[in-house]
């Protein structure tokens, strides 16, 4: 008979055996209340700005206290949300936008046009389509309190999309005293209009963090679609519990002390689907691409010949079975395996598990002599550090001194941002994910700019490509976009402006009394949701 590791948890509580088990599984004394939901989110939340860090979890906790001027249905396409009414000029350079009726912030006040302006004009800072908004506008600003503009030097039929779009940091709308701080300067102040409150009284940074319903939030009258229509909250509070070993997290969700887990272990999938009680579901259904960054202001990676040398070296398949429990597909092209603008250009260098030697001969090119590559590992993501682990292992077979820099996922967050040398604080590599939904537009993934100390972490920079990327917005036809992508991709694999690591499917588990969980890639929203 076999004893599967589920099993032997539950004899050793029979047996009084001693587990090292966080205080939510012993501090309960009464079953959790029907209108809480209690959720194990994937890592901790460190940076509570959206703006500032494009982490899954912080982005989560944008979708739930603030609120987007449009949002995507389950179709991708943009629809009206804090916007009522909107309409460009007959020369397409001049959008006007409403605020619809109801909206508020938490504090009380009303959201204005003002808000808006200085929202957008934060995330232009950062987010790949912001900044193209930014470099194509001539003006945006307010008409009246409910009114706003985007002025634009030339039409940009793609305006709407970039607004509503959820890749990188979504544009989130903030008070106009919050978003008038730099993109890289962290907002304080948890205060925005959406469908929840965040309680700062019951925050516990590393243990919990508690939202409450907006009982003042005005929902669109329109159905539920994707993340657009009305946000209809069915729960009181949400408690995101961080439970960083992961059996321990399992067994909590067996005894109905949890409702979901973002990313249960592989070994315990079995012994979840036997449970009567719980599911395992895929909420990203266009999956996961593993990517690979590397830091191209500082050595070894600002020499071309070290990006390549990583490039030849990684087996895609090795790192699929760490990153993909479920399996999965390497992946050749920039764009994803299945955009409509994937393609096979510049892609010889692909070859089955990798090729060491030809890695090996690259970084002798480069002139590596010795010096420290440090690889973020986050102890938290399993999956990740497990692959960091492979990384370096790999590294050091031919020749690399690789070294881990272990910490969870909030502390890599905070850390990938410092631009300086590893002696003062920097970094090399750190492996990360993107969803396959962002892949097919270059100002929609923030892995796709390549525009140097304006471009995501790992700053690549190559004018060429830019160049290419540039035109992206202005491509009317898909066959026009198809063969721009097969000469961007031609491009960004010769100078290496990332690595990627796989395509993978991953399921989000759930005990089967919370339904109603909303499907769409890169976030889970809150509402929506109900638990029997």
């Amino acid at each position: 008979m076999r004893i599967s590791r589920r099993d032997l948890f539950k004899v050793g509580i029979a047996a009084g055996t001693s587990f090292p088990i966080p205080s939510i599984l012993w501090a309960q004394t009464v079953p959790t209340a029907l209108r809480t939901v209690r959720m194990v989110k994937g890592s901790g939340l460190a940076v509570l700005d959206p703006i500032v860090s494009t982490t899954t979890v912080t982005q989560d906790h944008g979708l739930a206290i603030y609120d987007n001027l449009f949002s995507i249905d389950s179709k991708f396409m943009p629809q009206p949300q804090m916007v009522g009414r909107w309409g460009v000029s007959d020369d397409r350079r001049t959008y006007t936008f409403e605020l619809r009726d109801g909206l508020g912030w938490h504090d009380g006040t009303p959201v204005t046009a003002a808000d808006c302006v200085a929202s957008i004009r934060r995330w232009g800072q950062v987010h790949p389509g912001g900044q193209l908004i930014m470099a194509r506008a001539s003006d945006i600003s307010k008409k009246d309190d409910k009114t706003f503009t985007i002025a634009l030097k030339e039409p940009l039929g793609i305006l709407i999309d970039m607004l509503a779009t959820l890749a990188g940091s979504c544009l989130f709308i903030m008070r106009e005293k919050d978003a008038t701080r730099p993109a890289t300067e962290q907002v304080t102040a948890n205060i925005g209009s959406g469908p929840f409150k965040f309680n700062e009284a019951l925050a516990k940074p590393g243990a919990s963090i508690t939202y409450d319903r907006n009982d003042q939030y005005v929902p669109r009258k329109e159905p539920s679609d994707g993340l657009a229509g009305g946000k209809i909250v069915n729960v009181d509070r949400v408690i995101w519990d961080v439970i960083a070993d992961q059996q321990t997290a399992v067994a909590a969700l067996q005894a109905g002390e949890v409702d979901y887990i973002e990313t249960p272990p592989a070994d315990l999938y079995s012994s979840i689907e036997s449970d009567p009680n719980l599911e395992l579901q895929v909420l990203e259904k266009t999956g996961w691409d593993g990517c690979l960054r590397m830091n191209f202001l500082q050595p070894p990676f600002n020499n071309l010949k070290a990006r390549q040398a990583v490039l030849h070296l990684i087996d895609q398949e090795a790192f699929i079975k760490i990153m993909g429990p479920n399996g999965g597909r390497p992946v050749t092209s920039i764009f994803g395996n299945d955009t409509l603008v994937s393609n096979d250009e510049n892609t010889g260098w692909y070859k089955k598990g990798g090729d060491p030697k030809k890695a090996e001969q690259l970084f002798k090119e480069a002139g590596y002599a010795g010096e420290m590559v440090v690889i973020l590992q986050p102890t938290d993501w399993m999956e990740a550090s497990n692959a960091s682990q492979f990384l370096a292992a790999a590294l050091r077979k031919i020749g690399v001194n690789a070294e881990l820099a272990p910490s969870d996922w909030g502390g890599i967050a905070k850390r990938r941002a410092n631009k300086g040398p590893v002696e003062n604080g920097g970094w090399n590599i750190f492996i990360t994910t993107g969803s396959e939904y962002a892949l097919g537009d270059p100002f929609a993934s923030p892995f796709l700019p390549a525009n140097g100390d304006k471009a995501w972490y790992g700053w690549p920079k190559n004018d060429e490509y830019e160049a290419l990327r540039v035109k992206w917005a202005d491509v009317a036809t898909l066959e026009e976009r198809k063969a721009l992508a097969r000469k961007m991709q031609g491009i960004w694999w010769d100078f290496v402006g990332d690595v990627r690591l796989g395509q993978y499917f991953l399921p989000i588990a759930r005990r089967k009394t919370l339904t109603g969980l909303i499907s769409m890639p890169v976030v889970v929203p809150m509402w929506n949701m109900r638990k029997a």
